[in-house]
C-alpha cells in the first residue's frame, strides 16, 4: 500500500504562519540581533521552527526552517551566509530534532533546547569545515551564542506552548 504525503490543512496552515512569521523575524532586529564584538548576530529564527515542529510534527519544522535558512541565505549579513551548506542546510535539522526531542521529554523545554543547539553547532560546524573561521573562533561563539539563545528560547517556546495548551491545534 503506498502512503499518502499529503499534509493535512492544520499542518499546511501552522507552517504557513510560522513561516510567515519567520519572515516578519528576518526583517526586524529581533530575528538577528547583532553582536558587534564577535561580528555575529545571535538569533530567535529558530524559536518558530522549533514551536512548528511540536505542534505539526517534523515536516513541518523542516518547512519553516527551510524558510529560516533562505531568509538568512538572502539576508547575507556575513559571507560565509552567502553560502547555501551554512545558511540553509543545518536549519533543516532543527524541527526533526526539536520534534523527536519533544516525543522522547514530552516536555517543550528540552526540545527548545536541543532545536537551539542543533541551529548553533549546526551552523558553526558548516562555518568551520567551510573554512570560514578558525576553530577557536567558533568555539567561542558556540559557547556565547548556543547558551544564550538556548535559555532565551527555552522561555519564550515554554510560554507559548503553555499558552496554546488550552487551545485545540
Amino acid at each position: 500500500m503506498i502512503q499518502s504525503t499529503k499534509m493535512s490543512t492544520k499542518k499546511v496552515t501552522i507552517a504557513g504562519m510560522l513561516g510567515a512569521f519567520s519572515v516578519v523575524l528576518s526583517m526586524t532586529p529581533i530575528g538577528y540581533i547583532p553582536i558587534p564584538i564577535l561580528g555575529v548576530n545571535a538569533t530567535t529564527m529558530h524559536i518558530p521552527v522549533i514551536i512548528g515542529a511540536i505542534l505539526g510534527g517534523p515536516l513541518v519544522g523542516t518547512i519553516v526552517g527551510l524558510m529560516f535558512g533562505v531568509s538568512s541565505f538572502l539576508r547575507v549579513g556575513s559571507p560565509f551566509f552567502a553560502d547555501p551548506l551554512v545558511s540553509i542546510l543545518p536549519r533543516l535539522f532543527i524541527g526533526v530534532m526539536s520534534y523527536y526531542t519533544y516525543k522522547a521529554f514530552k516536555h517543550s523545554i528540552p526540545a527548545a533546547i536541543v532545536g537551539t543547539l542543533t541551529n548553533t553547532l549546526g551552523v558553526l560546524s558548516m562555518v568551520y569545515l567551510r573554512g570560514y573561521l578558525p576553530l577557536n573562533a567558533v568555539i567561542g561563539v558556540a559557547t556565547l551564542n548556543g547558551i544564550t539563545e538556548a535559555i532565551v528560547s527555552s522561555v519564550i517556546v515554554y510560554i507559548v506552548m503553555k499558552g496554546l495548551k488550552n487551545y485545540k491545534i
